[in-house]
């Protein structure tokens, strides 16, 4: 029979204590994977969408720092500030997610319709008249 000691029982995670969030088994290989994913479909982008430069850039160094961090899950949690490991995992899902729909919805691309007078303006923001 195996038997787990203490110092050993620390260090094995089995449970995120997170309604719906399971612990991952392999997170740094799949964060890099994901945000490798991201920067892809972010390249069907054009270069001058504000989404594009925003994102590329945070994702950039989101994988950056899971690259340099030599395997240590503690470390990426810390430098990521996003919670657990698993958390930053969903957030970087949500944000591919997003990706592609802002592909699918070619948000760079100008409006069909003209907004209507003041749409835009927001409470004390209204350009003088």
């Amino acid at each position: 029979m195996f038997r787990v000691t203490r110092p050993l029982a620390n260090v094995l995670k089995r449970t995120t204590g997170l309604t719906g969030l399971a612990v991952h088994p392999n997170p740094l290989p799949q964060l890099t994977k994901t945000y490798e994913e991201t920067l892809s479909v972010l390249a069907s982008i054009p270069s001058s969408s504000v989404y594009r430069q925003g994102v590329e850039a945070l994702t950039l160094r989101k994988l950056n720092i899971v690259k340099n961090s030599n395997g240590d899950v503690a470390a990426v949690e810390k430098q990521l500030d996003e919670g657990q490991i698993e958390e930053a995992l969903d957030i970087a899902s949500d944000e591919l997610n997003l990706a592609a729909k802002m592909v699918e919805w070619k948000s760079w691309e100008p409006l069909e319709e003209k907004p209507e007078a003041g749409q835009w303006e927001y409470a004390g923001t209204a350009p003088p008249s």
